[in-house]
C-alpha cells in the first residue's frame, strides 16, 4: 500500500515538473506568434496605405480645366510664356498683370498717372474693360494729352472701365452694369463677339487675373460728362 502511494506521488511530481518546464516554452511560443502577427498587421497596413493613394492630380485641377479660355483675335498677340502670358497674368492682381502685357502699356501709364494702381490691385472680383494701345491711338493726340494731364478727368475715364462684379461671357450677352465711375455701361453680343456701349468691341475676352476678369477692347469708353 505504501509502495503504491509513493509511486502515485512520484508520478504526480514528475507530471508537475514536466508541466512547469513546458510553461516557459508555451509562453515563448505565444510571444513569438504575437510578434509575427503584429509584423504581419503592420505590413498589411502599409500595403493598404500604398493601395489607397490620394486624389489623382487630374481631379485636383478639374475646376481650372473647366474654366473658359480667353477668346478673340487680339489674344494671338499675348505671349505664350512668362509673366505676360495668360498663365502669368492669372497669378497677379489686375494692374500688375496689365503691366506685363505689352498691348496695354498706354493703359498702364494712365492708371499710374491717375493713382489707381493700388485701388485696382486690392479690389476683389471686379471686371476691367481694358483699352489696348490701338484703342488709345484712335483718340486725337491733343485730346488724349488733355485727358492724361487732368487727373480728375483721367480717373473718371478709367474707373468707367471697371465694374464691381465678375462679368464672364454669358453676362456680356445683354446687360447694363454700374461702374466705379457711378455711370452704367451696356454690353451685348453672343458667342465670341461682344460690344460695349454699342461702340467698343471685345477683342480678347475672358482673361483672368488673380482678382479680376479682363476684357480687352478696341476703343476707349467715354463716361457721360
Amino acid at each position: 500500500m505504501r509502495t503504491t502511494l509513493r509511486t502515485r506521488r512520484t508520478g504526480r511530481l514528475a507530471l508537475a515538473l514536466v508541466a512547469a518546464a513546458a510553461l516557459p516554452l508555451t509562453l515563448t511560443a505565444c510571444s513569438d506568434d504575437g510578434g509575427d502577427k503584429d509584423k504581419d498587421s503592420g505590413a498589411d497596413s502599409s500595403a493598404s496605405a500604398k493601395e489607397k493613394p490620394g486624389a489623382p492630380e487630374e481631379e485636383t485641377g478639374s475646376a481650372d480645366n473647366a474654366m473658359a479660355k480667353p477668346f478673340g483675335p487680339a489674344c494671338a498677340s499675348v505671349p505664350e510664356e512668362g509673366s505676360g502670358s495668360f498663365d502669368g497674368m492669372a497669378k497677379d492682381p489686375v494692374a500688375t498683370a496689365a503691366s506685363n502685357n505689352p498691348e496695354l502699356s498706354t493703359l498702364v501709364s494712365a492708371v499710374q498717372k491717375a493713382g489707381l494702381v493700388e485701388t485696382l490691385n486690392s479690389a476683389e472680383n471686379i471686371t476691367v474693360f481694358a483699352p489696348t494701345n490701338d484703342a488709345f491711338a484712335k483718340i486725337p493726340k491733343a485730346d488724349l494729352d488733355k485727358v492724361m494731364s487732368d487727373e480728375a478727368m483721367l480717373k473718371k475715364v478709367l474707373t468707367y472701365h471697371v465694374v464691381g462684379q465678375p462679368l464672364p461671357p454669358e453676362k456680356l450677352a445683354k446687360g447694363s452694369y454700374p461702374t466705379l465711375a457711378k455711370s452704367p455701361l451696356t454690353t451685348s453680343g453672343s458667342g465670341e463677339s461682344f460690344t460695349v456701349n454699342d461702340s467698343s468691341n471685345v477683342v480678347c475676352g475672358d482673361v483672368r487675373t488673380s482678382n479680376a476678369t479682363v476684357h480687352l477692347v478696341d476703343s476707349v469708353l467715354m463716361p457721360p460728362m
